[in-house]
C-alpha cells in the first residue's frame, strides 16, 4: 500500500493519501479546461485509497457545477486544486499537481479529446526552456 503527500500552493492545506491509485487520466473536457485554466486536468482516481486531511481543512472549499457530476475542491486562500471525494464517497479524485510525493504511475490516456482546446496540438515541437525565456 502506498502513501502520498500533498499540499496547496500557499501551504495552508496538507493531506495524505493512503492506498493505491486505480487510474491516471489527462482530461480535456470543457469543465476541466475551465477548472485548470489550461488544456487539460491531470487527475488520479481511486475507489479504495483514503484521504486524510493533515492541516488546513477549514481552508478547503468545494464547488459542484449545477446539473452535472463535475466538482472540485480547492484552497480558499490560494485557489489550488485539492483532492475531492465524489460519487457519494465512492471515488477519490486527486489533482496530480497537488501531490508533493513523486508519482510512480504515469497517465494512461487522454480523455474527452473531442473537447480538446484548438491550440492543444503538436505541442512537442515548440521550444522548451528550463526557466522563463529571456
Amino acid at each position: 500500500m502506498s502513501e502520498n503527500y500533498g499540499s496547496c500552493l500557499c501551504g495552508s492545506v496538507k493531506f495524505k493519501i493512503t492506498g493505491d491509485f486505480d487510474s491516471f487520466y489527462l482530461c480535456h473536457c470543457e469543465h476541466c479546461q475551465k477548472d485548470t485554466g489550461s488544456a487539460h486536468a491531470a487527475n488520479l482516481f481511486s475507489q479504495s485509497a483514503e484521504l486524510i486531511w493533515q492541516d488546513g481543512e477549514t481552508a478547503i472549499s468545494k464547488f459542484t457545477l449545477p446539473g452535472t457530476r463535475h466538482s472540485k475542491s480547492f484552497c480558499k486562500l490560494c485557489g489550488s486544486a485539492l483532492p475531492n471525494i465524489q460519487m457519494g464517497g465512492a471515488l477519490l479524485v486527486v489533482p496530480a499537481g497537488s501531490l508533493d510525493s513523486k508519482l510512480t504511475i504515469r497517465p494512461a490516456a487522454h480523455i474527452f479529446t473531442s473537447s480538446k482546446a484548438p491550440w492543444d496540438s503538436e505541442l512537442e515541437v515548440i521550444p522548451e526552456f528550463d526557466t522563463f525565456p529571456k
